[in-house]
């Protein structure tokens, strides 16, 4: 492999690694603002309890994500310095917007968040915790701009191969903004949404935290009813939009490499195996004119073939194909589980329906992967461009570097991400498998009498006598 491809991968490993926080912390954040606003109302300990020990979770998950931000930054140096050269005028401000706006906005409440319970007034607590939640907010709206300006470029003046600003409204706001945040937010959402309720339900299949774990899962289910048939929607107006503005991206997505001719539609490819040397697809299961039915709301309805373009201007079909399939079919599936997990609550057997119950725990990290599985649909459906129809990507990387350098940084990175980062989430592993404590003492009140000890400290996980304690608390 060469430097070039060696680049994309350590820059696509990176990013991969780094969007699973944000996109949790954003999430759980909002739910954390909720939670709050529950107890103020009130005053049930309950909803307390949970709000401190999500808080926890939230801390540590906040801190891997700043981490493995970190360094990215270091790319646009080593590996992409002519992308910060020729498109920095525009890139820098707006990634320096989510630091300046964003990022200390967070940082600022985080501590109060955390750590200042007892030391403020509730109402100030809580405006902390707003503040946090906004800031996750902010700063996914200046990333996704970004990216959203890369993927559908305006708003710019390009001299000597330089990009400068001539529009700021224009670049914020390009035409694939506001779908792209709306789905990023929305996915977010979605995956906090069947982590908690995951958790919820595997506590439930344990017979411990019944009462805590059952308030969990009725509230993913509630917010699940909302945000995954949003997702749908949105995920079909942003399919549009993408198909007006990036088609071949669109093609790569539907495997769709020729028209199958005048009137006759484009069929909806289930499954294949894309042969991009070949141009073809092998093993296809179709169903006539329903991609047309999807893709244009009509029947007949035509989109650009991968063939209408030079091979060069092709990104890797394979991958866009079966990401994209991954990401679809993992929503579907959410979407059966909320709406036969709202169906059994009406019912009254929610919580004796095991298959209910299995299903929130086997997709309890789904979004996760429904997540990687869209940003490699957005970011490797560009290809061959790194700002879409203007430069290369090839055109981008650092020409003084070899193969080995970068093979040798990105075994490091690797490395290095294993380790740390495998011991925190071993940490919250041990947290979860914990659970929250029943009693946490709220601000102004008094502690309960029958409370399972923790350590002292704010993020403690406890040790196995406090777990056996729980269990046997629960049971009795």
């Amino acid at each position: 492999m060469d430097a070039l491809l060696l680049s994309r991968i350590q820059f696509g490993f990176l990013i991969s690694f780094h969007i699973l926080f944000p996109a949790f912390t954003i999430g759980l954040a909002s739910g954390l603002e909720f939670l709050e606003w529950r107890w103020l109302r009130t005053r049930e300990g309950l909803w307390w309890d949970l709000y401190r020990f999500w808080s926890k979770v939230f801390a540590i998950s906040f801190g891997m994500g700043v981490v493995s931000g970190i360094v990215m930054s270091f790319q646009f140096g080593t590996n992409w310095p002519v992308l910060s050269e020729r498109a920095g005028n525009v890139l820098g401000p707006l990634l320096s917007y989510e630091v300046i706006t964003a990022f200390f906005l967070e940082a600022g409440f985080l501590g109060v968040m955390l750590f200042g319970a007892h030391k403020v007034r509730p109402a100030v607590h809580f405006f902390c915790t707003i503040m946090v939640a906004a800031g996750t907010l902010i700063s996914t709206f200046w990333i996704i701009a970004a990216i959203s300006w890369m993927q559908t470029p305006q708003g710019h003046v390009l001299q000597d191969g330089v990009f400068s600003p001539g529009d700021w409204w224009a670049i914020v706001f390009s035409p694939s903004f506001p779908y792209r945040l709306t789905h990023m937010v929305l996915a977010a959402f979605i995956t906090t949404c069947f982590v908690i309720g995951g958790v919820g339900a595997w506590y439930l299949r344990r017979g411990v935290h019944r009462e805590m774990a059952l308030r969990m899962l009725r509230l993913s289910i509630v917010f699940g009813a909302i945000t995954v048939p949003a997702q749908v929607l949105v995920g079909d107006l942003h399919g549009l939009n993408t198909l007006e503005h990036q088609p071949i991206k669109v093609a790569a997505m539907e495997g769709h490499w020729r028209s199958h001719g005048e009137g006759a539609g484009v069929p909806l490819v289930l499954f294949a195996v894309p042969r991009q040397s070949e141009e073809r697809n092998d093993l296809e299961v179709a169903i006539p004119r329903l991609g047309s039915l999807v893709l244009t709301h009509s029947l007949d309805g035509e989109i650009p073939t991968l063939t209408s373009v030079p091979p060069e201007d092709r990104p890797p079909v394979a991958p866009v194909f079966y990401a994209f399939r991954v990401m679809v079919g993992i929503g579907l599936l959410m979407l059966l589980v909320v709406l036969a997990s709202a169906w059994a609550w009406w019912r009254g057997r929610l919580e004796q329906s095991v298959w209910i119950l299995r299903g929130w725990q086997l997709l309890s990290g789904s979004g996760f992967v429904a997540l990687l599985a869209g940003w490699w649909v957005t970011e490797i459906g560009r290809q061959p461009w790194v700002i879409h129809g203007l430069m290369r990507t090839r055109d981008a990387v650092n020409p003084a570097l070899q193969a080995a350098a970068v093979a040798s940084s990105l075994a490091a990175y690797a490395t290095v991400y294993a380790i740390i980062f495998g011991a925190g989430m071993w940490y919250l592993r041990q947290l979860l498998k914990k659970g929250p404590k029943a009693g946490e003492k709220a601000p102004g009140t008094a502690p309960s009498d029958h409370r399972v000890k923790t350590g002292a400290r704010p993020m403690s996980a406890g040790d196995e006598s406090d777990i056996t304690e729980a269990v046997e608390g629960a049971r009795a």
